[in-house]
């Protein structure tokens, strides 16, 4: 009888076109939604301007959190359609999404030239990226998860996140070339215009490697063609997406704090070099791509991983004063870059590792629904609120360290809902696969 199974050689090969599909193209998505943070004090100064340079900042982190505002329709529309129709149609409806918001605020025209028509576009635009957003982290996640060998799980998602990780250092690494190269007057007037522009690179790369996938690696995601997501998560798994939702507050106000407003917060703030914020935000994403498969590789050899995750949740916590006391004491960049290295070092674990926990806890028919909804309402409630409510903190108290207030006691409520979010047991969790 001839076996209709893969050999081992196509199996892999088969995995390595999945972690690119999904990683690489992610990471230009990420990159195209985040790099208006990382780029927010200069797009503040054209599109919003004011005689205060912090209400210019202000406004500006103000838009970058409307995007997020949107990224909960996006996981529950977008993550619908992908338990019903397919992983991989739900990603290519991803690219299509962000390549036009993404394009709408390369081309968006200065507050000068249109007055207030530039603010509204800017604002549509990154209402369209935050709906490609939220559908495309939860879809991409699933599709990873469920080619995956189950010992190899937590490995293999790790490369997803990483995907995200490369978007800050993608992001980032341009502003210290546009900030060395460029004077202030052009990085203002144009120079924020080009990350946007070779973020539209989604298109052509996205969509080419992404309709070479098999349309699911599993089957159908959803047997039950009639089921609603939405009615099913919050009938029979209210409690596991809730703490799902505030578990998100661990890992993504530190990487939005740090990854993405640290070149806002360091200019604009610390009134440090510009490319001093962009390098904080390279090391950050630097070391995310290391420790993220570390710590993946580490937990598929975990019988239980919820140790590790609550440890590594602990440590955000209580480094979280610490290290931004150092940042707004520091006299040196090196210091600086080594207290965001710190951080950067246990967030990876809650990112890759955590995913899987929480990509295990629902079944097949509403995973990508549930993590996305998981995913994107977390991140808007806590990682698109972050940059606008620290600058609002430190406009009103005058004190930097008030970025740390904030983060310490919400890292803290994700600690909490980490210890009580149940772990499925691994052979239930292999049955599922």
């Amino acid at each position: 009888m001839t076996s209709h199974l893969p050999s081992p050689a196509l199996a892999s090969r088969r995995l390595v076109r999945v972690v690119i599909a999904t990683s690489f193209v992610s990471c230009l998505e990420i990159f195209n939604f985040t790099a208006f943070g990382l780029f927010a004090g200069w797009i503040g100064g054209q599109i919003f301007p004011s005689t205060n340079s912090m209400s210019s900042l202000l406004m500006a982190v103000g838009t970058f959190g409307v995007g997020f505002l949107f990224r909960p329709l996006g996981s529950i529309v977008i993550g619908a359609y992908a338990d019903r129709s397919g992983r991989r149609a739900a990603m290519t409806l991803t690219i299509w999404l962000m390549a036009a918001g993404t394009a709408a605020i390369a081309a968006c025209p200065t507050y000068s030239q249109v007055g207030i028509v530039a603010p509204v576009i800017m604002l549509l635009s990154r209402l369209v990226q935050g709906l490609a957003a939220g559908g495309e982290v939860g879809s991409a996640a699933s599709y990873v998860m469920e080619a995956s060998p189950f010992g190899r799980r937590n490995y293999l998602v790790s490369w997803q996140l990483v995907g995200q990780a490369s978007s800050a250092i993608l992001g980032a690494s341009l502003g210290v070339v546009m900030s060395s190269s460029l004077s202030a007057a052009n990085l203002a007037a144009w120079g924020w215009r080009v990350p946007f522009l070779i973020g539209l690179l989604i298109v052509p790369f996205g969509f080419y490697v992404r309709r070479r996938l098999p349309d699911d690696m599993v089957g159908r995601a959803s047997p039950n063609r009639k089921l609603v997501p939405l009615a099913e998560l919050s009938r029979s798994h209210g409690k596991t997406l809730a703490l799902a939702t505030l578990m998100i507050a661990g890992r993504t106000i530190p990487a939005y704090a740090i990854a993405f407003y640290m070149p806002s917060y360091l200019t604009h703030v610390m009134h440090w070099p510009a490319i001093a914020g962009f390098l904080a935000s390279v090391v950050f994403g630097l070391v995310f791509m290391l420790f993220a498969p570390l710590t993946g590789l580490l937990a598929d050899r975990l019988q239980n991983r919820k140790p590790l995750l609550l440890f590594a949740a602990g440590a955000t916590t209580l480094l979280i004063f610490p290290v931004f006391h150092i940042i707004t004491h520091a006299h040196d960049l090196t210091t600086v870059l080594a207290g965001v290295a710190l951080i950067s070092v246990f967030v990876a674990p809650l990112s890759s590792v955590g995913s899987v926990l929480v990509l295990e806890s629902f079944p097949v028919q509403v995973r990508a629904s549930g993590f996305s909804i998981s995913y994107a309402f977390g991140v808007a409630l806590f990682g698109g609120t972050v940059q606008l409510i620290i600058t609002s903190l430190i406009k009103w108290t005058g004190n930097p360290m008030a970025a740390a207030w904030y983060a310490a006691p919400a890292c803290l409520v994700s600690f909490i809902a980490l210890l009580f979010f149940p772990e499925r047991d691994r052979e239930m969790a292999m049955k599922t696969h």
